[in-house]
């Protein structure tokens, strides 16, 4: 099969991307109110929530693995089937149970969903201009991805306002539009995507982990959690279900070796460790600022639906200052350094959250969500160069995907934890608790400042009171 050229490519690339991330902007704090609505406590919704971070957690390794054995195509297509399927079950999800299900298929959906579009797109790019820069086209994606997400909020809250049929709850028409949506995209994967030929340059088995410093390198630009671009699996030109077996099962028992090599890593680098350990206070504070601020703006409102209508917007514009707080990022890092910058982000983040939980009445809540998530953009890029600064390029996708399994661990643990708090306390306390718990985070960086005070050319230029 032929092909696409890299200018088709990259437009199919970003239609998936519009096509994946739209109709999450329309559940992104629907999610969260809707098994409230249906009776359900907050540690109970919490809960059950939580159940998908643990799936995603168990399955990014090994389902990275499956999109080398048997190409990206067929995991973007079972990735996309799912994600109907979770859709589908959380619109008519009534209970605990049926809501844990629901989570749980997300949680399937995710892990399969996490990398092989990018890698897709490399390998296709690479087929006809081989070791091209795709940097532009992966920042492309992540701008189509928050325009996306902030539209669809903003959708959202228009549907919940107009409440256009009365036996629905007013909750129910953004995922009744959800699932729709995502078999559009199913249907825009099956008919899109062309699975790019492989040729056998690389040995299959153990023996492919010695190119992963290939694979990192053509998808440098994936976020944590990314599948890379990994080296192509050979082809034989009579390969039957025999050897696509073969090839599943080698991918599953690499996995283990792959976790274990990580935590060797992590165990030998002190840098690293605390690093990773900041992923476990970063995700605790998203929990006050992502799942907590519906839940309190409905507490403020008198009503889940009320809650829902103003959400929409107010989630719109907070990815609007995510943006804004990366970008301050990369003003501040050269007069601070890198180091300073993730603690100040990291400190005032969590602070935010305390501000979150102390809020009396919308509007202040609203304020400082806004301020939190923007914030919350700001933490990520000095994080992300830290944690380049401890990788090479031989074990730089694991060093990035342990990152975001802890982040996936610790948001799935802290959801449920401070909904019991919430449910014990109340929701404010557990608020300010969670976000006291952020901001001690900080301190997980000392050792990285003091690697940083080390590294040659590395300094900041200082001036006045920032040189004390």
């Amino acid at each position: 099969m032929t092909p696409l050229t890299p200018r088709r490519a990259r437009q199919v690339f970003l239609l998936l991307t519009l096509t994946r991330w739209f109709p999450v902007g329309l559940v992104v704090t629907v999610t969260t109110l809707l098994p409230i609505e249906r009776g359900l406590s907050v540690p109970q919704a919490l809960t059950a929530l939580s159940l998908g971070g643990f799936v995603v957690f168990a399955l990014e390794l090994p389902t990275a693995g499956l999109a080398d054995s048997l190409g990206r195509r067929p995991m973007l297509i079972a990735a996309a089937v799912l994600q109907v399927a979770a859709a589908a079950l959380f619109l008519a999800a009534q209970t605990f149970w049926a809501f844990a299900l629901a989570s749980a298929v997300t949680g399937i959906f995710r892990a399969l969903d996490s990398g092989p579009l990018e890698s897709w797109f490399v390998d296709t790019v690479h087929a006809t201009e081989p070791g091209a820069d795709v940097d532009r086209p992966l920042a492309a994606q992540g701008t189509v991805m928050g325009v996306a997400i902030a539209v669809g909020a903003l959708v959202s809250g228009g549907l919940v306002w107009w409440h256009p049929l009365d036996a629905w709850s007013s909750l129910v028409l953004p995922y009744a539009v959800y699932v729709v949506l995502s078999v559009v995209h199913l249907v825009t994967v099956v008919a899109l995507v062309r699975e790019t030929p492989r040729d056998a340059t690389h040995p299959a088995g153990a023996d492919a982990a010695a190119h992963v410093a290939d694979a990192a390198a053509d998808a440098g630009a994936a976020g944590p959690g990314a599948t890379p671009a990994l080296p192509p699996a050979p082809s034989s030109g009579t390969r039957g279900k025999q050897g696509v077996a073969a090839r599943v099962l080698d991918s599953a028992r690499q996995a283990p070796g792959v976790i274990r090599d990580g935590l060797r890593l992590a165990r030998d680098n002190r840098v690293l460790r605390w690093l990773l350990l900041v992923e476990v206070f970063w995700s605790v504070g998203m929990v006050i600022f992502e799942t907590f601020q519906p839940i309190r703006l409905a507490e403020l409102l008198g009503g889940t639906e009320a809650a829902a209508a103003v959400s929409g917007p107010v989630a719109a514009a907070g990815w609007a200052v995510f943006a804004g707080g990366a970008a301050l990022t990369g003003l501040l890092t050269p007069r601070l350094g890198v180091a300073r910058t993730a603690i100040l982000a990291r400190v005032l983040n969590g602070l935010g959250a305390v501000w979150m939980g102390l809020a009396l009445g919308p509007v202040g809540l609203i304020a400082a969500y806004l301020v939190t998530y923007g914030l919350h953009g700001a933490c990520g890029p000095a994080y992300q160069a830290l944690l380049h600064r401890e990788a090479e390029a031989r074990n730089r996708t694991t060093v990035l995907s342990m990152a975001s399994m802890v982040g996936f661990a610790a948001y799935s643990l802290g959801a449920p934890a401070l909904g019991w708090a919430a449910g014990l306390l109340s929701v404010p306390a557990a608020m300010v608790i969670g976000g006291v718990f952020s901001t001690v985070g900080a301190l997980c960086f000392l050792p990285a400042l003091r690697r940083e005070r080390q590294l040659p050319g590395r300094t900041p230029r200082l001036s006045g009171t920032l040189a004390g």
